[in-house]
């Protein structure tokens, strides 16, 4: 599955964004980097539910999860230094694509009411991020077996320099933004 998308990128992509005339040489070309997804917990969560977001997150992008800790203690949060507070895996190559390749398949139709993801999340330098309410939305995650429903943040770094190279670069590998 991975191939074919990382084939797309190498064989439609590169020629329509050379065909652009912005680049001069196909090593200028944006391409993408890594997608970063990332779970938070509640810090007054049980220390059981950080195992449990872990595991969906490894089910999702077949890598295992790194667990965030607290940096500093914050009494407001209730938040302690080193305290669990989150799970993240950090994609690239084949696994990056082949996450994609599911995310735009599988989990981006499942949402109800889905009229495209919102063009609003470029940051400015390239890099998009995309939040999710439910890890359900994989076809990985059983919703019977669901312990807890969690949101996710995906972010996707690219070395396009602008967010137009940015936006037209996932949307050539298939990103199906909301109309504006």
């Amino acid at each position: 599955m991975a191939g074919q998308l990382k084939a797309k990128y190498k064989t439609e992509v590169i020629k329509a964004m050379m065909a652009s005339g912005h680049y001069t040489n196909i090593m200028q070309v944006p391409k993408l980097e890594k997608i970063v997804v990332n779970m938070a917990v509640h810090a007054d969560a049980e220390r059981e539910t950080i195992k449990f977001v872990a595991e969906d997150l490894m089910k999702i992008t077949g890598q295992r999860a790194q667990i965030r800790k607290a940096r500093k203690s914050i009494s407001n949060f209730k938040l302690r230094e080193n305290m669990p507070i989150g799970a993240r895996v950090t994609l690239r190559g084949a696994r990056m694509y082949d996450f994609l390749e599911r995310l735009i398949a599988a989990a981006l139709p499942r949402i109800r009411d889905f009229r495209g993801v919102p063009v609003k999340g470029f940051d400015g330098r390239g890099n998009y991020s995309l939040g999710l309410k439910e890890q359900s939305l994989f076809p990985e995650i059983r919703p019977d077996q669901l312990k807890k429903t969690q949101g996710m943040d995906i972010t996707f770094v690219s070395s396009a320099q602008t967010d137009a190279e940015a936006k037209e670069l996932l949307k050539l590998l298939g990103m199906p933004f909301a109309a504006a």
